[in-house]
């Protein structure tokens, strides 16, 4: 364990101890939010080079996943979250039961980090989600040659677009998964948004603008995204109730992100959601008044809920391994971007670079949305991660 040499000390009576489950980029500007509050902070992750590691009061090196491991590192705690669904829930489980407070619950992140329980608590819930079956292996998919065209996702393991194959025809059945998972049925997608609710120990619920997300093909991440969304208020007014039933129904404080689907029809579909702060809102650090980690950590340490309005529209764009890159990280046409006014750049930390990585975004606000389209452009094709040259 290490501990911050610059570490304040002040009185136990006014200072909560909060653990952070994983030490990426989402726990890294989750502890940059924490510096504004009375709080001592925790990490556990399994790499002493995280991006998180040196912004903590103390880190602890271990596996998220490993129940000894995740009890022993929060039955000192006060509050204990996470920025990863791939956790070890027993261990979570049995830390609520001793009077830890675990946000989001560990029966919450037990339904979604499954996508087979996921689109199962949807269903029984009666929230709009794309028709799916349950498959447990490769040869099922045999099953549902009428289904197809479908995406089959792997029940767990899946992140960051991986473990999600788009299966056309039979001839593509060889692509799928030999593990449990979901195939669910194609929408032929006119927009796709992401809704943040926020919901605290009371009950009490916030809910961000939407974000409009743009995914990459090739790597099937977000290339970049706006926000607020354009929606007809009818359409969005829909999408917030669906966004708020999701959360209701987890019953659990926390910070959620909701995926949904918008076709052609203006019918919305919930797609995934995500028991954590996510990557589309991240913008939420300059373009609204409370940040979604703000907004976290207000749930965290019991204070009101902050501001969701946005200060000006915004957009994202992220920062991605380039192909044919690996090893030492070097941001190429960072001082270019950096001369845009209006713009600003999140590096994550990490060390290495590889193709599809995540190593950080740029946020761009303007009152105009051909503006931001146009910078986010701009950006896309000016800043790279690639190998020092």
């Amino acid at each position: 364990m290490k501990t911050c040499p610059r570490t304040l000390s002040l009185p136990k009576d006014i200072q909560m101890k909060l653990g952070i489950l994983g030490g990426g980029q989402l726990g890294r500007m989750l502890l940059q939010a924490a510096a504004n509050y009375d709080a001592t902070t925790y990490v556990l992750e399994n790499d002493a080079h995280c991006p998180a590691a040196h912004l903590c009061h103390h880190f602890t090196l271990g596996n998220i996943q490993d129940f000894d491991a995740v009890y022993n590192f929060g039955k000192g705690l006060d509050a204990i979250t996470i920025e990863i669904e791939a956790v070890n829930v027993d261990a979570l489980e049995k830390l609520e039961a001793e009077g830890v407070k675990v946000y989001p619950r560990p029966s919450a992140i037990r339904t979604i980090k499954n996508k087979i329980l996921q689109k199962q608590f949807y269903k029984e819930n009666e929230i709009p989600t794309a028709p799916f079956f349950i498959t447990e292996n490769k040869s099922d998919l045999l099953n549902h040659i009428s289904f197809l065209p479908a995406v089959h996702k792997m029940a767990e393991g899946g992140y960051d677009g991986k473990g999600v194959q788009i299966i056309t025809s039979e001839k593509e059945i060889e692509l799928g998964f030999n593990v449990p998972s979901v195939l669910e049925q194609k929408i032929k997608i006119a927009t796709e948004i992401a809704l943040i609710v926020g919901m605290n120990a009371k009950g009490e619920t916030i809910i961000y603008p939407p974000a409009e997300m743009i995914f990459d093909p090739v790597y099937n991440l977000l290339d970049y995204q706006l926000s607020p969304a354009k929606l007809e208020e009818k359409v969005l007014w829909k999408a917030q109730a669906i966004a708020r039933k999701v959360v209701q129904g987890l019953n659990s404080p926390g910070l959620f992100a909701i995926e949904l689907f918008i076709d052609g029809n203006g019918d919305i579909w919930v797609n995934e959601t995500a028991p954590r702060v996510h990557n589309s809102g991240h913008h939420s650090i300059e373009a609204n008044y409370s940040s979604q980690y703000d907004m976290l950590l207000r749930i965290l340490l019991d204070y009101p809920l902050g501001n969701t309005d946005a200060i000006l529209p915004s957009a994202i764009v992220n920062i991605i391994g380039s192909e044919g890159h690996s090893g030492d990280v070097y941001y190429d046409g960072l001082e270019e971007v950096l001369k845009m006014d209006n713009v600003f750049v999140h590096i994550y930390g990490k060390k290495q670079t590889k193709p599809g990585r995540k190593m950080g975004h740029v946020t761009i606000i303007s009152k105009d949305y051909q503006d931001l389209t146009h910078k986010a452009n701009k950006i896309k094709h000016t800043l790279k991660a690639i190998t020092k040259p």
